[in-house]
């Protein structure tokens, strides 16, 4: 036949649009032209498919080929078509029989030997492969990825004859799916912090509901090392969760690690980080720390140093859990629920209050340096609080009865965490205002104190419905079933930097 029609898949965001591979072969001069918007990547894959083909003792037809790469207003990109152009070649010329052709879905590099190399970006291209029942065939080393997506049919490549020889029924290919090794927990554990026990029950509140939090204290008080451990006191995400976290970083460059994948992701990105580094960004907009750390922690160590611009864009997304990244030529949403948390020093010097007396800031520049976060971020936060520095005793014995593990708090945290689903479907961090009103009742000592507190310290209303969330957390890992005032109390005092001097 003179015309043949493959299926493959693009890339839009974190979704894998259908793209029909269109391959003509007709009489005229010598030549192959590739249709449909293609970039660079794609347009030298002529070359790259006419030495696979050749190399794999196939004939490339001396004649006109054209490939059209359908839609063609979907901008395409990467060498993923390399391996759906050269099988259309090789049908389109007669070379090749495959009578259910239109069953199957196919994404791969080859190199000029005829050899398959990974892509990034499998997991979304599986996800939507199933969806349309139909099999997929791509490079071996993308086989772990893609198998995590059940009940798909994947036909698992090393070489174009390999897939030759299978399409035509000579050889058929049983794939082999390899065993998911989870990699050995981490050995970093909350036992290895000594005293600061309002601060961990501020991170077991935190995880519980997924609130976002920021430390707020001297240098060497332990900020850093308890947001490390935050990920070992988090519950173990859902398959649909662990799905959307590893589709991301499948089409990111640092591509995914499968070991990991059923455990929430956690960013920290330095300070000098760029905002489309932060939310996303490029002519092909790719992922940013917030879209990597989706159903994660997203750490921000030394908040103020980053640059004031850098942090008014994670406002949007804090409230409505995506962003949007619109170009010229095309618009990309990309999912962006996270946690986030934050630490920042009290003062330039960081010594402000600290005991050894070494702060000697004036009062209008610890103004001008909290005031490096704005406001408004800052009442995205549900719980701020301080970290102070410890006695010596403590840092050297700990507690006399041992310091708790992140096993133990992790129990908790997983116990607070399914009653809130069970509830509503959700950790308490994403309740809407509806969800608030509906779950989260107070007795009428109960609004009375939290209407003081707001009168007393200008509480914004979108903190007093933070205030809610945190007090129905608190009284989830309390097993209560209503909001006592000693859980408001609580919730009340995690609000500490936006409230009126």
């Amino acid at each position: 036949m003179a015309l043949a029609v493959v299926y493959s898949r693009g890339r839009s965001g974190i979704e894998a649009p259908l793209v029909t591979v269109e391959v003509h072969v007709a009489n005229g001069l010598p030549a192959m032209n590739i249709v449909g918007l293609p970039e660079t990547a794609v347009k030298e894959s002529k070359d790259r498919v006419r030495g696979a083909i050749l190399n794999s003792r196939f004939e490339f037809p001396a004649q006109r080929i054209t490939v059209n790469l359908a839609p063609a207003d979907l901008p395409k990109e990467g060498g993923r078509f390399d391996l759906a152009i050269a099988l259309g070649i090789l049908v389109a010329s007669g070379q090749l029989a495959c009578a259910q052709l239109d069953q199957f879905e196919c994404v791969g590099e080859l190199s000029l030997g005829g050899e398959l190399r990974s892509i990034n970006g499998v997991l979304p291209v599986a996800i939507q492969a199933k969806q349309q029942q139909r099999k997929l065939i791509l490079p071996k080393g993308n086989i772990a990825e893609a198998a995590l997506v059940k009940g798909i049919e994947l036909v698992p490549c090393a070489h174009l004859l390999e897939i030759c020889a299978h399409l035509a029924g000579r050889q058929l290919i049983e794939p082999e799916y390899p065993a998911i090794q989870a990699e050995p927990e981490a050995e970093i554990d909350f036992a290895d912090v000594h005293g600061q026990y309002h601060v961990k029950r501020a991170f077991e509140v935190a995880a519980a509901g997924s609130h976002n939090l920021l430390l707020l204290g001297p240098p060497g008080t332990g900020k850093s090392m308890l947001a490390s451990r935050l990920p070992t006191i988090l519950p173990q995400l859902t398959e649909k969760q662990a799905q959307e976290s590893a589709a991301i970083a499948s089409i990111s460059d640092q591509g995914l690690n499968v070991a990991n994948w059923l455990k929430p992701p956690y960013r920290a990105p330095h300070h000098t980080a760029s905002a489309p580094a932060l939310v996303g960004g490029g002519s092909n907009p790719k992922p940013g720390e917030i879209s990597l750390a989706h159903n994660g922690t997203l750490f921000l160590d030394e908040l103020p140093e980053f640059d004031r611009k850098v942090l008014e864009v994670l406002r949007e997304p804090l409230e409505t859990g995506h962003i949007t990244i619109s170009r010229a030529a095309r618009q990309v949403d990309f999912p962006a629920r996270f946690q986030l948390v934050a630490a920042m020093n009290p003062c330039p010097c960081g010594y402000l209050g600290d005991a050894s007396g070494r702060c000697h800031c004036t009062s209008e520049q610890v103004i001008r340096y909290r005031a490096r976060v704005s406001g408004p971020l800052l009442d995205r936060i549900d719980m701020h609080l301080e970290v102070p520095r410890i006695s010596h005793e403590v840092l050297r014995k700990g507690s006399p009865q041992g310091e708790e593990s992140s096993a133990s708090i992790r129990q908790r945290v997983v116990a607070a965490r399914n009653r809130a689903i069970a509830r509503s479907g959700k950790a308490n961090a994403g309740l809407s205002a509806k969800e608030v009103k509906q779950i989260c009742h107070l007795s009428e000592q109960g609004h009375q104190i939290l209407e003081q507190a707001m009168d007393k310290f200008g509480l914004s209303h979108r903190a007093y419905h933070r205030i809610l969330k945190v007090a129905r957390t608190i009284a989830d890992l309390a097993e209560s079933e209503t909001i006592s005032v000693v859980h408001l109390s609580e919730a009340i005092g995690y609000r500490k930097l936006d409230r009126r001097a």
